[in-house]
C-alpha cells in the first residue's frame, strides 16, 4: 500500500514571542496489495443530507477508488479485482444495506455505486454491523473498511462499540468526512478510524474533492510499503530547533539549527505501521504575527512513494511595533593616511540642525482591530520659572491591524530635534545643559461607524 498518511501537527496555535512549542511528524505505511490480498468494504452515506452533488461526487469518487483497486492488483483494468483480493459495498441511512458481497466484478461494483439514492437518518451502528459481517473470519486477508459521512449518528445504538470490535479483529478502518452540511462529527471519526487519527481520518468541506480523496485513499492503499525512507525538515529562520526526541522507528539528528533529517530503514512492509518523531522549536528574532512553520520539508524513499506533508502555522505575539520614521541615511567620511585634518562637504540636510535628538515611544492600549488611529505629540521646553515653549508636533497616522481582538500597539522611535540654540535653561554653559521638556499625547480612531442623520460620508 505504501505510505498511506503523512502529517505535521503543532502543539500550540499561538505563542508569545520567544516561546517554544512542539511539532510532531507522524508518517503511515502499508505493505503492497498484490503480495498482500485486501478485501475492502466501502461503507457509503446516502441519508437524506446527501441528495444532490455530494451524493454525485461520491458516486464518483467510489467507482474511481475500485477502478485504481483492479488496475493495482494486476496492473490493467480488465473489469476484475486480482491477487486475491475483494471489495464489498455496503450503504447506510436509516439503516444499513449490503449491496454486494465481497467479490471481484468491477461491473457489479460500480453498478451498486451507482443504485444508490439519498433519503433518510443515519445509522453508523448498523453500518459498521454490515460491513464486519461481509469479512470471512477464516480468511489470511487483510481487512480494510472504509467509511464515508457527511453526518452524525441520528439513528440506531453506538457505533464506537462496533467499530472497536472490528479493529479488534484486524480491521483497519479509514474515516472520511464531508464537513460542508455542517453535521459530521469530528471526534467521531477519530474514535472509530484505527490510530493515529492523522494517518486515518481525513475531513474535507467541499463535495467536490472526494473524488481526489477517494482516488488518493486508493493509490496508497495499492502501493507497497516504504523502505530507505529520508525526511529532511527545515523550519523558518523565524524559529530554530532546541530538542529532537527519540522517534518511535529510525533514527533523527540535526543538521544545523533549523534542519533535521530523519531516516527510517522501512516501514509498513509486512504490515500496518505508523511512525512518529516529536521535536521543540523556539521562536527566534523580531518576526511576529501569523508564521508557516516549514521553510522546506522533503521525502524520499526507495519505492519513489510521493508524500506531502502539510505547511503548519503558528501565530507569534511580539505586540504591535510601527516604526513612522526610519533613522537618517549615514554619510560616509574617511581619513587617508597621516592627514591632520580633513574637510568634507556632507552635503544638504534638509529640517535639522545641530542639537539633540529625542526619541519618544509610546504605547497605545487596547486598540481594537480594522481601526486606524490618530496620534498626536505636543512637544514643549520648560524653562526655571515653569513656563512652556514651544518645541514640535508630530501627527502619525497608525495603521489598522487584522487581530482577533483588541491589542496593545507600540509607536517607537518618533523623534523630535531639539537645537541648542533654543535652550532656555537659563545656564552659561550651552552644550553640558540640563533640559525640560514636556509631551503630551492626543489619540483617537480614524474610523468609525458613527453617521450623522444629515451627512453622508
Amino acid at each position: 500500500m505504501g505510505v498511506t498518511n503523512s502529517n505535521k501537527e503543532l502543539s500550540k496555535s499561538e505563542i508569545e514571542c520567544g516561546g517554544s512549542f512542539q511539532v510532531r511528524l507522524s508518517l503511515t505505511a502499508e505493505p503492497d496489495i498484490v503480495s498482500n490480498p485486501t478485501d475492502i468494504v466501502l461503507i457509503l452515506d446516502r441519508s437524506g443530507s446527501m441528495a444532490g452533488s455530494p451524493l454525485a461526487n461520491l458516486k464518483s469518487g467510489a467507482k474511481k477508488f475500485i477502478d485504481i483497486i483492479d488496475e493495482a492488483t494486476d496492473s490493467q483494468k480488465d473489469g476484475q479485482i486480482g491477487y486475491g483480493s475483494h471489495i464489498g459495498i455496503v450503504s447506510f441511512a436509516e439503516t444499513a444495506t449490503q449491496d454486494t458481497q465481497l467479490i471481484t466484478s468491477v461491473a457489479e461494483l460500480k453498478a451498486a455505486v451507482d443504485a444508490l439514492d439519498s433519503g433518510g437518518s443515519t445509522n453508523h451502528a448498523d453500518a459498521f454491523t454490515k460491513a464486519l459481517q461481509l469479512f470471512d473470519p477464516a480468511s489470511n486477508n487483510a481487512k480494510v473498511m472504509v467509511m464515508f459521512t457527511d453526518g452524525r449518528t441520528t439513528a440506531g445504538g453506538d457505533p464506537n462499540q462496533v467499530a472497536t470490535l472490528a479493529k479488534a479483529q484486524g480491521v483497519i478502518i479509514y474515516c472520511i468526512g464531508l464537513s460542508g452540511n455542517g453535521g459530521v462529527d469530528e471526534q467521531a471519526l477519530k474514535d472509530w478510524a484505527s490510530d493515529p487519527d492523522s494517518a486515518y481520518v481525513a475531513i474535507t468541506p467541499n463535495d467536490e474533492e472526494l473524488e481526489d480523496l477517494f482516488e488518493d485513499l486508493a493509490k496508497n492503499i495499492a502501493k507497497p510499503g516504504a523502505t530507505d525512507i529520508v525526511i529532511r525538515d527545515k523550519v523558518d529562520p523565524c524559529f530554530k530547533i532546541t530538542s529532537v526526541a527519540t522517534p518511535t522507528k529510525g533514527t533523527a539528528s540535526l543538521i544545523d539549527a533549523t534542519m533535521l533529517e530523519w531516516k527510517i530503514d522501512e516501514l509498513g512492509v509486512n504490515k500496518s505501521e505508523g511512525a512518529v518523531l516529536e521535536f521543540t522549536v523556539q521562536h527566534v528574532g523580531t518576526c511576529s504575527g501569523e508564521i508557516e512553520v516549514n521553510e522546506s520539508i522533503t521525502y524520499s524513499d526507495k519505492e519513489k512513494n510521493k508524500v506531502e506533508f502539510p505547511s503548519p502555522k503558528i501565530d507569534v505575539d511580539c505586540g504591535i511595533d510601527i516604526l513612522p520614521e526610519s533613522c537618517p541615511d549615514p554619510v560616509d567620511v574617511s581619513i587617508d593616511g597621516c592627514e591632520d585634518s580633513v574637510e568634507f562637504d556632507a552635503g544638504d540636510l534638509g529640517m535639522e540642525s545641530l542639537g539633540r535628538i529625542l526619541q519618544l515611544d509610546v504605547t497605545l492600549k487596547d486598540v481594537c482591530p480594522h481601526k486606524r488611529v490618530a496620534l498626536a505629540v505636543i512637544l514643549t521646553e520648560v524653562d526655571e520659572h515653569g513656563n512652556e515653549y514651544k518645541r514640535g508636533l508630530k501627527t502619525v497616522v497608525v495603521p489598522a491591524h487584522t487581530r482577533s481582538s483588541c491589542h496593545d500597539i507600540v509607536v517607537r522611535c518618533i523623534k523630535f530635534v531639539l537645537p541648542e540654540s533654543l535652550d532656555v535653561s537659563g545656564a552659561a554653559d550651552v552644550m553640558c545643559n540640563k533640559r525640560k521638556f514636556k509631551a503630551r499625547f492626543i489619540a483617537n480612531y480614524i474610523d468609525n461607524d458613527f453617521e450623522c442623520c444629515d451627512i453622508v460620508i
